[in-house]
């Protein structure tokens, strides 16, 4: 079956150092002024999306940076991510129009964990509506196993249904615009293997040295993120460290990304 068939949560060691969030927001304030030298773009509208139980506080970091190199950032102002069905996908396409409309531009959308989902079911919906989307630590092949909040979510939300089933099993796929999937292979809540999406045109997948809990707020996933924003609209290529970046990120190999 594949690399679906294999699919298991991180460890319990993993899990346990997820406590390491703690330093990269202490680096994070440290490197703050730094940050506003971070690549720039045009300024175009970027809505981010916050992980499962998590509001649009947590995502406040990176969009205070992204509101200095420029760009109009926006939460999504559904409180705490907690439950998923056809009402709360409904306010999330509400939310994509309203900001469409009041910007006049395509909008770039960013999901930490569960929020990266979303991003990406939102841009199959709307493809004309979105710049790109860049998912941090997501469970996106479409195989729940390889979260340790699936327990939780489903005691929420109950296993899909319906047309949620055939959903969940094809979100492995890209949505028909530049995607970029930011992964840790020490992340203690989704295993990284669960975050690596097939090569294409318009995806890749970016390893960074951070845990879970630290993706939004982590400098080097900041960097990384503000470098995808920066590239000209129409014009998307993977990302290529250079010089010392080389030391900090990687991209898996063909067969990392592949089934096994």
């Amino acid at each position: 079956m594949g690399r679906l068939g294999c699919a298991k949560a991180p460890s319990l060691l993993l899990t346990m150092a997820e406590c390491r969030a703690v330093f990269e927001l202490q680096s994070f304030y440290a490197l703050r002024m730094l940050m506003k030298k971070f690549p720039k773009g045009d300024g175009h509208p970027v809505l981010v999306l916050p992980g499962f139980l998590a509001s649009d506080t947590s995502t406040l970091p990176l969009r205070k940076v992204l509101k200095d190199l420029g760009y109009n950032t926006y939460g999504w102002k559904l409180g705490r991510n907690l439950t998923f069905n056809p009402e709360r996908e409904q306010q999330m396409h509400d939310r994509v129009l309203d900001i469409h409309r009041r910007e006049g531009r395509q909008i770039s959308i960013i999901g930490w964990s569960l929020g990266g989902v979303f991003a990406r079911e939102i841009a199959k919906f709307m493809p004309d509506k979105t710049r790109s989307v860049i998912s941090l630590g997501s469970p996106i092949i479409g195989n729940t196993d390889y979260s340790n909040a699936k327990t939780l979510f489903e005691a929420i939300n109950g296993k899909p249904e319906g047309d949620y089933v055939e959903r969940y099993e094809r979100s492995g796929e890209a949505p028909p615009v530049p995607t970029t999937s930011i992964y840790s292979k020490s992340d203690g809540i989704v295993s990284w293997q669960g975050s690596i999406q097939m090569p294409g045109e318009q995806t890749e997948n970016i390893e960074v040295p951070a845990s879970h809990f630290g993706l939004g707020f982590n400098p080097a996933v900041i960097y990384a993120v503000a470098d995808r924003l920066a590239q000209v609209e129409g014009e998307w290529a993977p990302f290529v460290p250079a010089g010392p970046a080389k030391l900090i990120y990687s991209t898996p190999s063909m067969a990392e990304a592949a089934p096994a």
